[in-house]
């Protein structure tokens, strides 16, 4: 079944809070360097990282149940809400989920990102924070959320995110009204 990486569709689950981001907020950013699609990255020096479960890729068959787990569909497009308002954010931002470099390269050139992709495909992040996953086609993958930090230090956690399209938006009204 082919199905458009760049669009919702209707009727997706919304993601519950389950408290498994809570105690975000207040932690430092390790120091922690990982590949990108612009080459090695610590995450220290993000404003914004936004956190996603995997984009998709045109004509490659979603995992199954993928439309029907709360939070997972979106990826691409939540990605691109941030491209699009990265102008604006004015702080370095940065995506990243547990895919592999390649993957990543293939996202950020296909989508023209501006700002890094990161490949944590051994979830180093996550283990560092205790971040929340979920369980899929044989994958571990991250929980969607977005993390704000100021001097590396995490101070906003958007989480659950829904719909993910509009995560960049809730980003940038949040960094305005500070």
């Amino acid at each position: 079944m082919s199905h458009d990486v760049y669009a919702l569709p209707a009727n997706l689950p919304v993601p519950v809070d389950d408290g498994a981001a809570d105690h975000l907020v207040g932690l430092e950013l390790p120091s922690l360097v990982l590949e990108s699609s612009l080459g090695p990255v610590d995450v220290r020096d993000f404003g914004v990282i936004y956190v996603y479960p995997r984009s998709g890729r045109p004509g490659v068959p979603l995992i199954p149940g993928w439309d029907e787990t709360p939070g997972a569909r979106g990826c691409t497009p939540q990605s691109c809400a941030f491209r699009d308002l990265y102008p604006d954010l004015g702080v370095p931002v940065a995506g990243l989920s547990a895919q592999t470099l390649d993957d990543q390269l293939e996202f950020a050139e296909r989508n023209r990102m501006p700002f890094p992709v990161i490949a944590d495909p051994e979830r180093r992040l996550g283990e560092a924070l205790s971040m929340p996953t979920f369980e899929i086609g044989g994958f571990t993958l991250y929980k969607r959320l977005t993390l704000v930090a100021e001097d590396a230090r995490i101070v906003k956690v958007f989480y659950p995110v829904f719909p993910p399209d509009a995560n960049a938006g809730e980003v940038l009204a949040w960094l305005r009204s500070r």
